[in-house]
């Protein structure tokens, strides 16, 4: 065992992607969905750019993990049981992209379940995964997983590799952390009708950072999960710059990429007697 993974694994690698579609600006602003460029925009990350990504992963045979609202998965069925059949991970994130922080504890729970029921209608899986839409959990977040049977959330940002993390009245949950340094929307946001008007990266600037972000992670052996959003990293070039960190990757020994549910039943049989950390 090679710290804190078991056999040869120094590093684990987990490519997650946000499938958010329309769901976070009709979230964010009703009046957007009257807006067709921004909303096609949003539209192209599961009509075109995810089908696009699952065919990549299948070149490297990399299993991943996808994080969809249930209002994406209600108009994308199809796309759900795709990512399905091909191996990945479905998990939680929300109905319409509700950050838990801005709700009011009835309609937190009333959105948990109605993800539940979709994915689960959807894939004939209970999801065990769970991220939370902008990474802004409310204080009752953690007990409502365990409450509903959740193995792990990915929306803290407390560790770089994964940690136990109470969820109240002696229960816990394995927490995938993550980080916006990991993220693909800083570093490519441009969207001027929302007044969001940074400037963009170029692919190279994001390939660097992200190379020494997974070269940080392998040399002091701890996770790389890297967050990605189809309709921003699902362009053509920006897919070349998955395509090129993949390759980086995968010339090193010793690094496993997993899905997330795959990475929280490891820690669970390996870490079972770990520390247990407040939020």
């Amino acid at each position: 065992m090679l710290g804190i993974w078991p056999g040869d694994i120094r590093c684990v690698v987990m490519l997650t992607f946000d499938v958010d579609g329309k769901s976070s600006w009709i979230r964010r602003n009703p009046d957007f969905a009257r807006y067709p460029s921004l909303m096609s925009m949003e539209e192209y990350g599961p009509r075109v750019a995810t089908p696009r990504i699952l065919d990549l992963l299948d070149t490297f045979a990399i299993p991943a993990t996808f994080f969809i609202p249930g209002f994406v998965a209600e108009t994308h069925p199809s796309l759900v049981q795709e990512i399905v059949r091909r191996g990945h991970e479905v998990a939680h994130h929300g109905y319409l992209h509700e950050p838990p922080a801005t709700c009011a504890p009835e309609e937190e729970t009333t959105v948990l379940d109605r993800g539940i029921a979709v994915l689960e209608g959807l894939t004939g899986q209970r999801p065990l995964g769970y991220r939370s839409p902008s990474w802004e959990l409310s204080e009752r977040s953690l007990p409502l997983l365990a409450s509903r049977g959740f193995l792990y959330d990915s929306s803290l940002m407390g560790d770089d590799a994964p940690y136990w993390v109470s969820a109240g009245e002696g229960r816990r949950l394995v927490e995938i952390p993550v980080h916006w340094e990991w993220d693909d929307v800083p570093y490519f946001a441009f969207v001027p009708s929302a007044n969001i008007r940074g400037p963009m990266q170029s692919p190279d600037a994001v390939f660097n950072s992200w190379t020494l972000g997974f070269e940080g992670a392998y040399r002091w052996g701890r996770a790389f999960c890297l967050t990605m959003h189809p309709q921003v990293i699902g362009r053509p070039g920006r897919l070349l710059l998955l395509e090129r960190l993949i390759r980086h990757i995968r010339s090193y020994p010793g690094v496993a990429f997993m899905r997330c549910r795959d990475v929280a039943d490891m820690w669970t049989k390996e870490h079972a007697g770990d520390p247990v950390l407040e939020p």
